[in-house]
């Protein structure tokens, strides 16, 4: 009887670490957040920090590509929320070839065309082995990778991604502004 009490004290203690590492384990990966930093347009740095706790959409943009006119509805969607504290990025890659030739005609062509006052990064890779690390992430963590320009994806509070959409559907749409009003509610 003795040795069935020992048995069981060791076998209970052993149950309930492992109890305690599985139930302790998803609460630390959770409050990992990996903040991302990209080399702004007009030079400088955009750090993803700056939204912690708070929801931000990153968008791979083109400025010579059939859904080009997007870029009026993000700056719509930016002007919307960004005084809730919600993020945005627009990604100018020419990974698709469609992209103009320099940082400087990119932005001028934004601001004359879109009157763009969002966040804009240089034009980086969003594919393959020389994306920037950002999209290396999404594509390794998420199994998100953009397939041609205007491809969003939104990431949470909790720094994890919430949702991610093709290029056919517009910055405005409801299932994007939903999934943001349901990230800013659980910011507050």
């Amino acid at each position: 009887m003795l040795n069935f009490i020992k048995s069981l004290k060791q076998n209970l203690s052993t149950f309930l670490l492992a109890v305690f590492f599985c139930i302790a384990a998803p609460i630390v990966r959770a409050t990992e957040v990996t903040y991302y930093k990209f080399p702004a347009i007009e030079g400088g740095t955009i750090s993803t920090e700056q939204w912690a706790g708070k929801p931000y959409l990153v968008v791979n943009t083109a400025s010579r590509c059939a859904f080009t006119k997007q870029y009026a509805d993000l700056q719509r969607l930016y002007d919307k929320y960004r005084n809730e504290g919600f993020g945005l990025i627009a990604v100018p890659s020419d990974d698709f070839r469609q992209e103009l030739d320099s940082d400087a005609e990119i932005k001028n062509f934004c601001e004359l065309n879109y009157d763009i006052d969002m966040p804009m990064t240089s034009s980086l890779s969003v594919k393959g082995p020389d994306a920037h690390p950002f999209f290396k992430a999404m594509s390794e963590q998420a199994g998100y990778a953009p397939e041609w320009n205007f491809y969003k994806i939104l990431i949470g509070v909790n720094g994890q991604v919430v949702g991610s959409w093709s290029s056919t559907t517009k910055p405005m749409a409801g299932k994007i502004t939903k999934a943001i009003e349901a990230q800013l509610t659980k910011s507050h």
